[in-house]
């Protein structure tokens, strides 16, 4: 036999005899302990009461009666201690149930996993000093199998601590996806108007809104499906004071915000031109009855925001502007009728007449200062101005006229 061959087999003798050794400690110490592990068992209901006396008194989140109530609080401190109980000196763990029954519970009474977890440490730490106690008691536990425990019941204490938490985070996503889907639902029936009005109250209040406006609805367009136009609004709208609820569609984000101060209105549009999206804006109003009307009012504002870049429409800003937006084949009618012979122009001459009415329009009427705008002659913006009077055979001194012009030419700007 090679010497190579003689140490392997010695190597081979020398681990069997340390692990039978040690598998006979572990069997001593769960002899020698079980008596220890009786007597607190049938202490189990005094236990429990200290446990919990202990958490409530060290935890500021078990506190509250009426958050955790103190038998409920008891019941788990009892139960978790049983298990334990049961389990010290087994080899097979049992499955934890209590403790994700605690985890579940915890997270369903809003208390922070961290103090959750806290306390479980708190009546892990309890129990062990019980053990402790109660082995001085029995001559035939030694240190060694004393120490030797510690290491299983602070395994035991990571393997369900570790169940706890688990329980928790699934029930608060539980709870939050549950939460998100009622919230949803209620901003989606006051956007429809599928409320009842008593119930409206309620939706208010479980949505953080007044029960009172003024409110205002947005309406901003996504760039493709599931996209939030307005993502990053929400923390700064909090920030601001401004209750809010959101609506995420294929094609927008809607919202419906309240304006609880005066100056809240501008703040919003603010918040909302920082977004960098298209958004229209809604009249403010005061019953949330109202909010199926103020959709299509903020959707008609989005819809007659000029060009394809990011802006802010507010329907008040112009209101003409919005109707003739809400009647796209009506509006086409109408600049048929009025301006077509002007579209009808070589595209020079068209684009310089167009021009002139809108800086007109914007000049309030003032052909100085829309000459100023357009750095020509004032002259220069009265012979076009005749010529589109000619062109349209109405006299730009009528009103009615001029409200027929300007609806017009509304409705003929580029989208």
């Amino acid at each position: 036999m090679s010497v190579a061959t003689t140490y392997v087999r010695c190597d081979s003798v020398c681990a069997r005899g340390l692990f039978l050794r040690t598998k006979h400690v572990g069997y001593a110490a769960e002899m020698n302990l079980s008596g220890v592990f009786s007597a607190l068992h049938a202490r189990l209901p005094e236990l429990g009461e200290r446990m919990a006396q202990r958490i409530r008194s060290d935890v500021d989140a078990y506190k509250e009666e009426s958050v955790i109530p103190f038998d409920s609080l008891r019941r788990s401190c009892t139960a978790n201690a049983d298990l334990l109980l049961n389990q010290l000196g087994h080899a097979d763990a049992e499955a934890p149930g209590p403790a994700r029954d605690t985890g579940r519970l915890r997270a369903e009474q809003g208390v922070p996993l961290a103090d959750t977890l806290h306390a479980y440490r708190i009546g892990f730490e309890l129990l062990w000093t019980d053990i402790l106690a109660e082995a001085r008691t029995h001559p035939e536990v030694t240190d060694a199998q004393l120490v030797s425990q510690s290491a299983e019941i602070w395994a035991l204490f990571g393997r369900y601590a570790e169940a706890v938490a688990a329980a928790y985070r699934e029930t608060t996503a539980e709870l939050t996806s549950r939460r998100q889907a009622r919230r949803s639902a209620l901003v989606e029936a006051l956007f429809t108007g599928v409320i009842a009005d008593r119930t409206l109250w309620e939706a208010a209040r479980e949505l953080g809104l007044p029960d009172r406006g003024p409110y205002v609805v947005t309406a901003a367009a996504a760039d493709a499906p599931g996209e939030e136009p307005l993502a990053g609004t929400e923390a700064a709208l909090r920030q601001a004071q401004i209750p809010f609820a959101w609506r995420l569609l294929p094609d927008q984000q809607i919202g419906l915000a309240a304006l609880p101060t005066a100056a809240a209105e501008n703040t919003c549009l603010r918040i909302l031109r920082q977004a960098g999206a298209r958004v229209g804006v809604s009249p403010c109003f005061d019953s949330l009855r109202d909010t199926p009307q103020a959709l299509r009012f903020a959707r008609l504002a989005l819809a007659g925001l000029r060009g394809t870049g990011p802006g802010v429409a507010r329907f008040d800003d112009d209101p003409l502007a919005m109707v003739v937006a809400a009647a796209p084949a009506e509006a086409a009618h109408l600049v048929e009728v009025v301006l077509q012979p002007v579209l009808d122009l070589p595209a020079a001459e068209r684009a310089r007449l167009l021009e002139t009415l809108e800086h007109w329009y914007t000049a309030a009427g003032s052909a100085t200062d829309a000459a100023r705008s357009l750095f020509v002659h004032p002259n220069t913006v009265r012979y076009r101005l005749r010529r589109v009077e000619e062109l349209t055979d109405r006299s730009l001194s009528d009103p009615r006229a001029v409200a027929d012009i300007g609806a017009a030419l509304l409705a003929a700007r580029p989208s």
